[in-house]
């Protein structure tokens, strides 16, 4: 292997992450950058100065290290899924033999392990989104705009952040979803989508657009429909934005003794800390399985949330034993074999 196709682990990484730049949503790159980050910083703590120097046996070096500092399965299992497309795109340009990524040894998880509880529950959303729509204060802006197309849409934050102004139709009560760089969506075309919201909904994004949107363009020229004064927001104010509307002390007393006008947790660099506050993804969990439990079927609200039913079933469908007992209710309430005609 010639000199100048050598990279340390972190040019390495650098080169990977640019690479994938034009191709994924910011959120995606900084997940990998996170990732191969904790690998980096292994390989230089144990002097590893060339990617040409791994072999088998460093790569499960690199595992038992991170299986030694417990993370979650769910969190090893990215993180050598990361490591291994990091050494697919190494062996493309030579850096090192093709054989190499297949000696990381991911793990295989059952689907309790690959899959997290955490989800807002639909009592929860109700309750907040209640709150929200009565309020004279607080109607209408952007956490609460926020708030009701995350439950009753379930999209990604990248979706949401991809959302212009002349993408919401007030008329037809339709947000249009398109695949628009450098907004993304995470596989593009693919998931473009039109999808209808109730009066409600509709009537708290009219709200937020009329009285609290702010009148700007972004770097493109484009009108955002979430926007700071800055111009288009960005996924991490979105995601501030969800810990922030999902604590529920604005309507009620703080369920763990807090005092709300001294809680930093109110405060957007810490809302994620609360323990009642809910990440996006949360969010879209109890969205989805919300929508599932209204009678929709799997392959209708995979394509509203824009992804595939298998994904939905094992990741995001998480129904307590009452809930999954109501969807099969009317089919099976009244089963008995005295009213069965087909063996007559």
């Amino acid at each position: 292997m010639s000199q100048n196709r050598d990279l340390t682990p972190r040019e390495a990484r650098d080169r990977f992450l640019a690479r994938r730049k034009s191709e994924n949503t910011e959120n995606t790159l900084r997940s990998y950058n996170n990732r191969l980050t904790r690998f980096v910083e292994w390989a230089e703590e144990a002097e590893i100065e060339s990617m040409s120097e791994l072999d088998g046996w460093l790569l499960d070096e690199y595992r038992a290290h991170r299986e030694e500092v417990d993370v979650a399965p769910t969190t090893l299992k990215g993180q050598l899924v990361a490591l291994k497309q990091l050494l697919d795109f190494c062996a493309s340009v030579d850096v090192v033999d093709d054989d190499l990524p297949a000696k990381v040894n991911i793990p295989e998880l059952s689907k309790e392990e690959e899959t997290s509880d955490d989800k807002l529950e639909a009592t929860d959303a109700r309750s907040l989104l209640e709150f929200y729509r009565n309020s004279r204060r607080h109607h209408g802006v952007a956490k609460h705009a926020l708030l009701e197309l995350l439950w009753h849409v379930g999209p990604r934050i990248s979706c949401i952040r991809a959302l212009d102004l002349g993408d919401w139709d007030p008329d037809e009560r339709t947000l249009r979803f398109r695949h628009r760089p450098p907004t993304r969506l995470k596989d593009g075309k693919d998931h473009e989508r039109n999808v209808i919201v109730s009066e409600d909904v509709a009537d708290a994004i009219e709200h937020y657009v009329a009285r609290e949107r702010f009148d700007v363009r972004d770097d493109q020229g484009r009108k955002p429909l979430f926007t700071t004064r800055q111009g288009r927001a960005s996924e991490g104010t979105i995601r501030s934005w969800a810990y922030l509307v999902t604590q529920p002390c604005l309507d009620v007393a703080c369920p763990h003794g807090r005092n709300r006008a001294t809680c930093k947790f109110t405060q957007r660099t810490h809302a994620s800390k609360c323990p009642s506050s809910r990440a996006p993804h949360a969010i879209r969990t109890g969205s989805i399985t919300w929508q599932l439990n209204q009678g929709l079927s799997y392959v209708k609200v995979a394509r509203r949330v824009a992804a595939s039913p298998e994904t939905i079933r094992r990741y995001y469908d998480k129904p307590d034993h009452e809930q999954d007992l109501d969807r099969r209710r009317p089919l099976t309430e009244n089963m008995d074999i005295t009213n069965d005609e087909g063996d007559q």
